[in-house]
């Protein structure tokens, strides 16, 4: 996938409509395409719960999604990225904004900061690979004021680059905010920043499968270097790869909030203590245990969407039935089940086993494996909690599988 292809993040339409009106923009000297054009094209924009507009992605596998959730884009700032966190405002704060988009998560940040702060500082370092998605935040009202801040930030640097030629935004940046804004592939981004830097970092690409590089072991590597010991990492998504990645690049992970969705999205940091729940019982399971717990790979942080993707791909069938249980049927989440209602289901999942040297659901090798789990606490500490129990059992597997 190209770095052009990797550029359309929203929808082709408003994409060629809001080049066009920065073209006209930079022809023209006028500011009426660029102050008219929410108003012209309204109906590219979607109107979320709480009053605040997201735009519809591109297409992926024939299917359109908006970039946030109906439920409210911006209150899923503030609920997914904002609450989870656990700043000392008595202390400056440090931000990293992956896929910063619309400009909402870094807004609500803002926000949150000016309500709690006295005598601190606050740095945010926004990254979007569009130039296009980034003006999108420019055009779009401010669900909060704090946005106008993120807006002026924005079209600064739209300005510089040359994409915007009028500085029409009039909000004014508090001397104690500092916001940098990078329009570059975040890869390339990461890779210069400075060691044990960030408070937080946020991490909002649009999908695994439209971008799994931003969710790749090595990226997360990068995270890792670049994080303070006592920092978190936020994201939405509950995906097991993604899981597994940051657990493989040195992180404790937990659950995120439940909002917008059916499951609750990820938190991770190198310190146990700044995470609050474990994940789900199953969840752990099947990270640990299945191959679906295979992470996304990008060696030298410069491979494509595509090749990712293959890869990955090619290493789960590589590994199921020899280091991995098959995740066909969910089989881990099985282990300890004597399952008596579903002998057809039970029959696929014992030939699965079996491959891994596990006689049955409810045999001895079933039950070690899955050991840990009987000391499962929803409310997560440094001692009890899912990576802890998740290394545990990837351990137990292999001597299973080892006959060991």
């Amino acid at each position: 996938m190209s770095y052009e292809n990797n550029a359309r993040i929203i929808n082709d339409d408003i994409f060629d409509l809001v080049n066009e009106c920065f073209q006209q923009e930079r022809s023209s000297q006028n500011k009426e395409s660029r102050v008219n054009f929410f108003d012209t094209y309204n109906d590219f924009f979607v109107l979320t719960d709480d009053g605040s507009y997201s735009i519809n992605s591109k297409e992926i596998n024939n299917k359109v999604e908006t970039l946030h959730t109906s439920t409210g884009a911006i209150s899923e700032s503030f609920e997914k990225f904002i609450k989870p966190m656990k700043f000392d405002y008595s202390k400056d704060i440090a931000i990293l904004d992956i896929c910063a988009g619309l400009g909402y998560n870094s807004s609500a940040a803002i926000a949150d900061f000016i309500k709690n702060s006295t005598d601190s500082n606050l740095k945010v370092d926004m990254v979007e690979i569009s130039k296009a998605t980034f003006a999108c935040g420019i055009l779009v009202p401010s669900p909060i004021p704090e946005h106008d801040i993120t807006k002026k930030a924005i079209e600064d640097e739209l300005v510089k680059q040359n994409y915007a030629s009028l500085s029409l935004e009039e909000c004014e940046i508090p001397e104690n905010i500092d916001i940098n804004v990078f329009i570059e592939d975040a890869r390339q981004t990461v890779q210069n920043l400075e060691d044990n830097t960030y408070d937080a970092i946020f991490l909002d690409p649009f999908s695994q499968n439209m971008a799994p590089e931003l969710f790749s072991l090595e990226f997360f590597k990068e995270f890792r270097r670049i994080i303070k010991d006592n920092g978190i990492i936020a994201t939405y998504t509950s995906s097991a790869p993604v899981r597994a990645a940051f657990i493989e690049a040195g992180f404790y992970i937990g659950l995120g909030p439940i909002f917008g969705r059916k499951q609750g999205g990820t938190l991770a940091s190198p310190n146990p203590e700044m995470l609050d729940y474990s994940l789900p019982k199953n969840d752990e399971i099947r990270i640990a245990l299945s191959d679906v717990g295979i992470p996304f790979r990008d060696p030298g942080l410069n491979n494509s969407s595509d090749f990712i993707l293959d890869n990955r791909a090619t290493e789960r069938q590589d590994a199921r039935h020899n280091t991995k249980i098959s995740s066909a049927v969910k089989t881990p989440i099985f282990l300890g089940d004597a399952m008596e209602d579903d002998e057809k289901l039970k029959r696929r999942v014992e030939r699965n086993l079996a491959k891994m040297n596990i006689s049955s659901t409810t045999s001895k090798e079933a039950f070690y494996i899955i050991e840990c789990e009987n000391e499962y606490i929803e409310n997560q500490d440094s001692k009890n909690n899912s990576t802890t129990r998740i290394l545990d059992m990837k351990k137990r597997l292999k001597k299973v599988k080892d006959g060991n």
